[in-house]
């Protein structure tokens, strides 16, 4: 439950300390992008909040029912996870936040797939949880988070290079950052 407060605190505090940086024009990636004002302290935050998903992930199969179930939707978040871990360290955005070398190509390429995995791993686990006890209520929410998810998503891509970008992206990483919360939630209050 950490990480997505830890997320969403690097992006307001990137706000608070950059003149220049706008929440309704420019994207979160920008905040890490090499060179960078504050490029470290936001580095800090963006990999700690990755590592205490991945933790978290890896556990979440074992967290749920007694292991009993599919562990695909685990295993997509895990891997989701990882991949945040590779954009924070190896793959920024080039200078000023654009996409021109091969390594802010791979930032772009590795974000989407980030996100098409953790709608998948929601997916998943909708289907792994819609019978077990406890965690019904919670089924749902993964298949409705997956669809306002995959609708955000949609909607990032068509205004992709707005003057609003920015603040889609926020509603977009939130739908994430929610969802994450709330299983770490759904994992402290039924064990």
């Amino acid at each position: 439950m950490l990480s997505p407060i830890l997320y969403t605190v690097m992006w307001i505090l990137g706000g608070i300390l950059r003149d220049d940086y706008s929440h309704i024009r420019d994207d979160v990636s920008s905040l890490v992008a090499v060179g960078a004002p504050n490029k470290r302290l936001f580095d800090i935050f963006l990999i700690s909040s990755s590592i205490l998903l991945l933790a978290f992930f890896v556990g979440l199969h074992w967290s749920i029912n007694n292991s009993e179930g599919s562990i695909v939707g685990p295993i997509l978040l895990i891997i989701s996870s990882v991949l945040g871990v590779l954009v924070s360290i190896f793959f920024p955005l080039d200078a000023g936040g654009e996409i021109e070398t091969i390594r802010g190509k791979m930032h772009l390429i590795l974000v989407i797939a980030m996100g098409i995995l953790t709608i998948a791993g929601m997916v998943a686990l909708w289907l792994r949880l819609r019978a077990v006890e406890g965690w019904s209520g919670f089924a749902i929410y993964s298949l409705i988070a997956a669809i306002i998810s995959l609708l955000l998503v949609a909607i990032s891509v068509i205004f992709i290079t707005s003057n609003y970008m920015g603040l889609i992206e926020r509603f977009m990483v939130s739908s994430y950052q929610v969802y994450y919360f709330v299983i770490g939630l759904m994992v402290f209050l039924n064990n």
